[in-house]
């Protein structure tokens, strides 16, 4: 049963949870070990926070999840994992993150709620408003940035990365329900109602929008940041952005990708090259240059 109970948690989404360190990164104190150590602790129980919602969400979806031919492998679907059990487990898991987030900072304690709640809502009631289920999803890994402002003192963390992590975020929203349109045609156990008010060419136009805000918004940021070096080096990492939404856009509309964007960052290699070359080209820039 702690088999089932660590899947259901699912541990695979934790990695949205590396939105959270763009703060330290940006703000040059990767290197403040206490500030480092802060931001992990924040992470887990992030993590801790969003297992919880996964929980309650398979505990409230379980009747549409046992028709689908995939969700009725889940622990709590398939019965390997006891309700009770969930329910319990979700709780503990939400007061016990909770608690130890107020002791980090009020202000992360208020974000991890809020981000409770919003969850809550959307798989509720607002997942099933068009467009406003989307922004929502992206809200998700925005909090994410917030809340590792809210574990740090951050003195100099550019307003134009909220806008370039929003937009990042409404691409990863809106491909994933492209994904989930394009899986959910011709499929009579499609449990999904707002993928009805929804069509391959409106995704597509929504993703070329959020795509170029996303460059535009990056490439301002390496301009206009306060606390960029002089020689504006910063802007020779706009190519790796540029490649990295280009290649996400590949594996959506030509591979057939997306519906669960955190597999595309654990599963594709130049993907992940890429964001590797250039998470190491902005820790170069920040700290040794």
């Amino acid at each position: 049963m702690l088999k089932a109970l660590f899947i259901a948690m699912r541990p695979r989404q934790w990695v949205k949870n590396i939105f959270i360190f763009a703060p330290l990164v940006f703000d040059k104190k990767l290197t403040d070990l206490p500030a480092l150590m802060i931001t992990f602790a924040g992470a887990v129980l992030f993590s801790m926070v969003a297992s919880s919602i996964y929980l309650l969400n398979d505990i409230a979806d379980l009747k549409a999840d046992r028709q689908h031919h995939r969700k009725k492998l889940r622990p709590i679907a398939s019965g390997a994992l006891p309700i009770s059990a969930a329910r319990a487990s979700a709780l503990v898991l939400l007061i016990t993150s909770l608690v130890l987030a107020f002791l980090i900072s009020p202000a992360f304690f208020l974000v991890c709620l809020v981000y409770f709640i919003l969850n809550l809502s959307y798989s509720l009631w607002l997942k099933h408003i068009v467009v406003l289920d989307v922004m929502l999803l992206s809200s998700f890994y925005v909090l994410r940035v917030v809340a590792g402002v809210a574990i740090i003192e951050v003195e100099r963390f550019s307003p134009w990365l909220y806008l370039a992590a929003s937009s990042v975020a409404l691409v990863m929203g809106i491909g994933k329900r492209r994904a989930e349109l394009l899986k959910a045609q011709g499929d009579e156990n499609n449990t999904r109602k707002v993928l009805q008010n929804y069509t391959l060419p409106y995704l597509d136009n929504l993703l070329m929008i959020v795509i170029t805000i996303t460059i535009m918004t990056y490439s301002l940021y390496t301009f206009v940041a306060p606390n960029l070096p002089e020689s504006q080096i910063t802007m020779l990492t706009i190519p790796f952005v540029i490649f990295g939404v280009f290649r996400y856009l590949y594996l959506l509309q030509v591979e057939g990708h997306g519906e669960a964007p955190e597999e595309i960052v654990l599963s594709d290699f130049p993907f992940i090259v890429n964001i590797l070359i250039w998470g190491l080209s902005i820790i170069a820039i920040f700290y040794l240059l």
